[in-house]
């Protein structure tokens, strides 16, 4: 008797929800994970496919199906370059984690929205499961980008019913947030307790989020991983003419006949957000200093060499001077004092700290400091300054780098170095730090705050002080780095926009 004993008890581990599951458009079964007490299920439908008709329009509803989708595996990536994987304009799907024993379980959720700089990447290369066995229902998506996601044209804004065009990656971001609000109970998740989170042009989008009104109530939490949106926004008309040009005064018609792959390989499109007085009223920041974003609790953070991965080795002194005093103008001789430089080398090396002070740090304490001032939620600021052992593409604690620790799976780090990271030489501290953070950021999709057993203490925000909790070689408290370099950026950014009006 004693073995059936103890395989009845590992069945009892390993119960699951009873599938099929039911969502809003039919059934769907799911596969299991590496660890059997987690369910995943692989590209659920969000929204309807986004061709033909549907191209450059707001997301609608899926289909219904008949009988149960077997949800066991991923979608095809949205239209991208260069990723080597199957890419299609039908691409609007997610991927439910779940360790959840029954749909009452109600366990938060964290919805992650994937980095690439709305140009690249897929939910499907993140890896829900080690943060799903800590508690948690994690849901990853995709969403348009590229020329399919962000193109603006009068034509478009003519026929859409609220005088907008472009934004479509954002309202598919919504979309499926509305598909959570609907359906994740069923995988045992609570809808009432919903975290955005994401990294690089995935923390631009829960900061575009957390200001648009059209995201307000769905969702409870925001972390954001390198990246903001608080510098001078672009406007739809700007973007509609740049479009046109781009398109050769082609009409939609004409656009919406051609194929996908001939839509990708126009060169020089700019993929950016526009205010469009619909998904954005006004710029992020104008909504931010109004006090008019979603106000909930916020955890967010950089890295120390964020730059490093997008300054280009034939950086030389001469030409860098140059940009940097048609860039900062009358402010350009203070910008050299913060990053000194005469040697090709050192010109390199400022050019790095610039980018990461100018695109990253500047960004992350700027939200921090503004929600501070304008909202009333709390505020859990962060510095990653390890750097992961083993071969890296770039140095230091690079763009990127904190996602596998973030994640609590250090065999999942997409933007690490094209290595295999099974092989990386991860130590035992590695091991901790990703147990760590990922304790963390799941702490707060549970309660709002970081903070929970063993853990070290994690200081609200203060934007007197800048306390940021350090994940280097230690794991403590310090003042966010760089003051000097930020505090210039206040000026400097604040002058930008008194140029706009």
């Amino acid at each position: 008797m004693r073995p059936l004993l103890l395989l009845t008890a590992s069945l009892a581990v390993f119960a699951a929800i009873p599938e099929p599951l039911h969502v809003e458009q039919g059934q769907v079964t799911g596969v299991a994970g590496n660890d059997a007490s987690v369910r995943v299920f692989k590209g659920i439908p969000f929204a309807a496919a986004p061709t033909g008709e549907l191209r450059w329009k707001a997301p609608k509803a899926p289909a219904p199906w008949e009988g149960a989708k077997a949800a066991d595996h991923f979608s095809p990536t949205c239209m991208q370059r260069g990723r080597g994987t199957e890419s299609s304009e039908d691409c609007l799907y997610l991927n439910v984690y779940t360790a959840a024993k029954t749909a009452k379980d109600r366990r938060p959720v964290m919805v992650w929205i994937h980095g690439g700089a709305l140009t690249s990447g897929a939910g499907s290369l993140y890896d829900g499961e080690a943060l799903s066995k800590k508690g948690v229902v994690v849901v990853t998506i995709n969403y348009r980008l590229g020329i399919f996601g962000f193109f603006a044209h009068p034509e478009l804004t003519r026929e859409s019913d609220r005088n907008s065009s472009g934004n479509y990656g954002f309202l598919d971001q919504i979309a499926a947030l509305e598909w959570v609000q609907k359906n994740i109970a069923a995988f045992g998740g609570d809808p009432k307790r919903v975290t955005i989170f994401g990294e690089s042009a995935g923390s631009w989008s829960v900061n575009y989020l957390m200001a648009s009104p059209l995201a307000k109530g769905l969702f409870e939490r925001v972390i954001g991983e390198s990246g903001g949106e608080f510098a001078p926004g672009r406007k739809l008309s700007d973007l509609e003419q740049a479009d046109v040009k781009l398109t050769g005064g082609a009409t939609i018609a004409a656009l919406r006949s051609k194929s996908a792959q001939e839509l990708q390989s126009i060169a020089g499109f700019q993929t950016a957000a526009n205010v469009d007085g619909w998904f954005l009223p006004g710029d992020v920041y104008t909504i931010f200093s109004q006090g008019k974003q979603s106000d909930v609790p916020l955890l967010i953070g950089s890295n120390n060499d964020e730059g490093t991965m997008f300054t280009p080795p034939t950086t030389k002194a001469a030409t860098f001077h140059a940009a940097s005093e048609k860039k900062f103008g009358a402010q350009a001789e203070e910008f050299f004092k913060i990053y000194p430089f005469t040697t090709d080398g050192e010109a390199w090396t400022s050019a790095a700290a610039a980018m990461r002070d100018q695109i990253f740090g500047w960004e992350m304490r700027t939200w921090a400091r503004m929600e501070n001032k304008t909202g009333k939620s709390k505020v859990y600021l962060y510095y990653f300054r390890h750097v992961p052992p083993g071969k890296n593409r770039v140095p230091g604690a690079f763009h990127g780098s904190e996602i596998s620790y973030a994640f609590g799976n250090l065999q999942m780090a997409p933007f690490a170095s094209g290595n295999d990271e099974k092989n990386r030489p991860w130590t035992d501290y590695d091991r901790k730090l990703a147990d760590t953070m990922s304790s963390y950021w799941v702490n707060f999709a549970v309660t709002g705050d970081p903070n929970g057993k063993g853990l070290p203490k994690w200081p609200v925000y203060r934007s007197k002080d800048d306390p940021a909790m350090s994940f280097g070689d230690a794991i403590e408290v310090k003042a966010l780095p760089n003051k000097p370099a930020l505090d210039f950026l206040d000026t400097y950014f604040e002058h930008q926009r008194e140029s706009q009006h």
